[in-house]
């Protein structure tokens, strides 16, 4: 069988953060020179997701499509299950499989704790009693995705020996990072580090870095340190290989259900209807 995966990243207005998605992927691929691999980003970049999945098909029988995404909100629940029933309904001479994100696992929670260790390096290894961790995720309107980089924050707090590990968000819920660092201050807090839980670059990123200098000035005697973000890594890597061998054997919890489910397709029929009628939110 003639396959290609589909990696689909979330795509950026910085060419930073979408040239590291190519870089993923090519380094992926470097591993596997026989397996044919393309690249699509959800928005902001090209090629977009449509014009991604007819790329894809071309001398293929079955694509799999995997997220290059950390938790799933709307892009991963919604968006990319109505692009994939849009192709499967446009070439249904090819089979098209979807398989889960990255999720919260604990491959991830090691690549975390690797760049918290890389970080508290910079600050001279202070004492972790008094040195707090701020998880700094994207931020959604999903309940469940913001809960995820909760959960990632409590399994640092249960696996190293920091007194005060707690999480904020960069935008659309809360809390925010500055709020995060007051209350860190007032807990007595000493050092900071700061945690992007991001798998690549781009502006957010770099926004975090201007807060951060910010943040220095504001709070002289308190020490702060960014860690860096997930980046290309064997760890994803590795990832990347479990959730293809799912998505071709339907194995683990593929995402498919997804893919599939009653509530996406009604969610993606009401973005229809609004789009159509100009009811944009």
């Amino acid at each position: 069988m003639r396959e290609t995966v589909l990696l689909i990243g979330h795509g950026s207005r910085d060419a930073d953060g979408n040239q590291e998605v190519l870089d993923m992927a090519a380094y992926w691929q470097g591993k596997d020179p026989a397996r044919r691999v393309e690249v699509c980003f959800i928005e902001l970049a090209e090629p977009l997701m449509e014009a991604g999945l007819r790329l894809a098909a071309q001398d293929a029988d079955r694509v799999i499509a995997l997220p290059l995404i950390l938790n799933a909100a709307g892009h991963v629940k919604m968006e990319i299950p109505e692009a994939i029933r849009q192709a499967r309904a446009a070439m249904p001479g090819v089979e098209f499989r979807y398989g889960r994100h990255f999720g919260c696992e604990e491959p991830i929670l090691k690549l975390l704790r690797r760049r918290l260790h890389s970080a508290m390096v910079t600050l001279d290894m202070p004492d972790p009693a008094n040195t707090g961790i701020i998880l700094l995720g994207r931020g959604s309107s999903d309940m469940s995705a913001n809960a995820e980089v909760a959960r990632m924050a409590r399994w640092i707090f249960e696996t190293t020996q920091h007194d005060l590990v707690d999480y904020a968000f960069t935008g659309i819920t809360e809390p925010k990072l500055e709020g995060m660092v007051q209350r860190m201050v007032r807990l007595g807090m000493r050092q900071m580090v700061i945690l992007p839980y991001y798998l690549f670059t781009g502006r957010l990123l770099k926004r975090i870095t201007r807060q951060v200098e910010r943040l220095r000035s504001q709070y002289p005697r308190v020490a702060f340190a960014q860690a860096g973000h997930l980046g290309i890594s064997d760890t994803l890597v590795t990832l990347l290989e479990q959730r293809l061998e799912q998505a071709r054997t339907g194995s683990g919890d593929t995402m498919m259900e997804c893919d599939c489910c009653k509530f996406s397709q009604v969610a993606a029929e009401e973005t229809r209807h609004r789009c159509a009628h100009g009811l944009h939110g």
